[in-house]
């Protein structure tokens, strides 16, 4: 099987890596530090038309797909993996939209998100309801021609600064996942505001925030898809981003691999490189396969997705193994490093916070060998 890039995915990789090294590693500790939003750096990334990889180009987009957008990903998350994960959500909440979404609903919201002048978010995650997402207890109540919410959502990606919410509420909590539905919520509606803005290890840059619904009524027109299909709305959703996380590793991955092997080249101890010393050479070595096996898996499960073959169980194996192998690779850079690793001078402590948590968003990797098994179970 030829995972070669095509020459236009070529040409996107070299524009998208030569922007974050222009724009983007400049701001990266600053940002992180600071826990400031680029909105700079976002006015850039939609300027190139990078949030509308994924759509239609009669909605704003360029018609790409599954492979256009880990390309994306990879390349942002090599540089500021805040930013990368800012740009995951247009994937997250922005391919539910669109696909479930009517003519209406793609002309005032997709095209926006397409454009890059409008930030979403995917607000499915309660403090009772992480990986049950089955178990959320905000309530959508018919009234007067739409819907009023109640409740509150936690760990919100985007949440502090998105213009548009993909907001999971249930209308009956008796019937479990059939009484889920999908709601688009846009900022400004009354009855909707930003609660605890997250302090994190890790993806600083990237906000994270509480939203609160108190009696914030949502006309019929901004239901995304019918009445009970929002918990099939929410797992499409997660289902089709994990290979985006598995990017982000990658990307965190790659840097912190490059930046180790030049680091080993020039530190000098006992009067020569530490490279030339065995026990650094296997660490590289080591750190090297772990980035190539992720690559593989990462990129197979894009070019299932893209090829609209089966890739569930691909995806999740991308999606468990790339943010430990990542882990590895980072905990042997700052190893490499010695204490100059521990430092925030250094980006090398800011990849191993990083890719910490993408063994838990999208799904933990508990929930993901759980759905591997499911797989080979079903293939015996």
């Amino acid at each position: 099987m030829d995972f070669s890039f095509t020459e236009e995915q070529k040409m996107l990789r070299s524009t998208v890596r030569a922007f974050a090294n222009k724009e983007l590693e400049p701001i990266a500790a600053q940002i992180d530090e600071t826990m400031e939003f680029p909105y700079e750096s976002w006015r850039k990334i939609a300027e190139l038309g990078l949030p509308g990889i994924i759509f239609p180009e009669e909605y704003g987009g360029s018609g790409g797909g599954p492979i256009e957008f880990t390309i994306v990903v990879e390349e942002l998350a090599r540089v500021c993996a805040a930013t990368s994960l800012t740009y995951v959500c247009v994937g997250l909440a922005g391919k539910p939209l669109f696909r479930f979404s009517n003519e209406d609903q793609r002309q005032r919201f997709v095209t926006p998100v397409a454009k890059g002048e409008k930030l979403i978010c995917f607000a499915l995650t309660e403090p009772g309801a992480g990986s049950d997402a089955t178990a959320i207890q905000t309530t959508a109540k018919r009234q007067n021609g739409g819907y009023v919410i109640n409740g509150n959502k936690i760990f919100i990606t985007n949440g502090g600064v998105a213009d548009i919410a993909v907001v999971f509420a249930t209308l009956d909590k008796s019937k479990r996942h059939k009484g889920i539905t999908a709601f688009i919520v846009e900022k400004g509606t009354p009855g909707f505001s930003v609660g605890k803005l997250e302090h994190k290890l890790g993806m600083r840059a990237s906000s994270t925030a509480e939203l609160i619904f108190e009696d914030c009524f949502v006309p019929e027109a901004n239901r995304l898809g019918g009445e009970g299909e929002g918990f099939k709305v929410a797992i499409e959703a997660i289902d089709s981003s994990r290979v985006s996380v598995a990017a982000q590793a990658l990307g965190i991955a790659q840097a912190a691999f490059d930046k180790a092997l030049a680091y080993a080249k020039e530190r000098q101890q006992f009067g020569q490189p530490i490279a030339n010393f065995q026990a650094i050479q296997w660490m590289l070595a080591d750190m090297a396969t772990k980035i190539e096996s992720i690559r593989l898996l990462t990129y197979r499960a894009a070019y299932l997705d893209q090829n609209h073959l089966p890739s569930l169980k691909e995806s999740c194996m991308a999606k468990v193994f790339a943010p430990q192998a990542a882990l590895f690779v980072a905990d042997k850079a700052v190893q490499i490093f010695g204490g100059y690793g521990y430092i925030k001078e250094y980006p090398i402590e800011r990849y191993f916070r990083d890719v910490r948590i993408c063994s838990i968003y999208e799904g933990t990797d508990e929930m993901q060998r759980m759905t591997i098994a499911r797989q080979l179970m079903q293939e015996g």
